[in-house]
């Protein structure tokens, strides 16, 4: 398959685009969901489910595409290989949200327009950034030793590590059935509100470091627009909720913000 450049540039900008209107958005009301669920919201998918439904694309499409790729002849040595590694970092994070975390969540109903606006999403972006690395990236020889790889998959797997375990202490706060919210400690909630947020930030940060590209630096960017907010909104009703909230505790950065 062929590099569609006016595809991948498209999308791209529509991630950058997409993720400023929608921080604009979230500076003015919470995106319905979770805690934040209007109470008497009729079209609802279980959580677990609609976690699924919503994930699976950004790792199938990737997938698809990949084994598509395989059955093309190649003469790429390393450089294709390296593509393929970086792509299997992105899949790992999809694999483990699709696979693992849907079916641990304990969380509340999920809007069918979330499922369906996320799945839109995931599948845009699981086939730009899986056509991208497959068939538009162009690394130099040797770019498989540069320090901005070694450094971006660095903070790839400390974000994802991150991530999953500050899912873990929010899944323990609940028992089977439970919807109320508890106080979370430990791990990197000691610094921050949004620990699982701030773990997913720095994973796709690290991504882009190592692809450096267009499409992986809009894909960050909308990252940080979407869940950045949502980890303020986090932090201002934890405070509310419960009088003895750590005051040291920042909302998504650790000792700054």
């Amino acid at each position: 398959m062929e590099c569609r450049e006016a595809v991948v540039s498209s999308l791209s900008w529509a991630l950058i685009a997409g993720g400023a209107l929608y921080l604009l958005q979230q500076t003015r009301s919470h995106t319905p969901y979770g805690r934040y669920a209007p109470p008497r919201e009729s079209r609802c998918c279980p959580a677990r489910l609609g976690w699924f439904l919503q994930e699976v694309p950004a790792f199938l499409l990737p997938l698809l595409l990949l084994l598509y790729t395989d059955a093309e002849p190649d003469n790429t040595g390393d450089r294709s290989t390296g593509r393929k590694l970086l792509l299997g970092t992105f899949m790992l994070h999809y694999f483990h949200r699709t696979f693992i975390y849907s079916f641990l969540m304990r969380g509340r109903p999920v809007p069918l327009t979330i499922v369906l606006y996320a799945a839109i999403f995931c599948s845009l972006n699981g086939f730009l950034q899986g056509h991208f690395l497959l068939h538009c990236a162009r690394y130099d020889h040797g770019w498989l030793t540069h320090a901005r790889l070694a450094t971006g998959f660095l903070l790839f797997v400390c974000g994802l590590i991150v991530n999953i375990h500050s899912d873990h202490i929010l899944r323990s706060l609940r028992r089977p059935g439970e919807t109320i919210y508890r106080i979370p400690y430990g791990g990197m909630f000691e610094f921050v509100s949004g620990a699982n947020f701030f773990g997913e930030i720095v994973e796709w940060c690290g991504y882009a470091l190592a692809t450096w590209s267009l499409p992986t630096f809009a894909f960050a960017f909308f990252t940080v627009c979407s869940i950045g907010p949502r980890a303020l909104h986090h932090h201002r009703d934890y405070q509310q909720r419960f009088e003895d909230y750590p005051r040291s505790r920042k909302a998504l950065i650790p000792f700054i913000l």
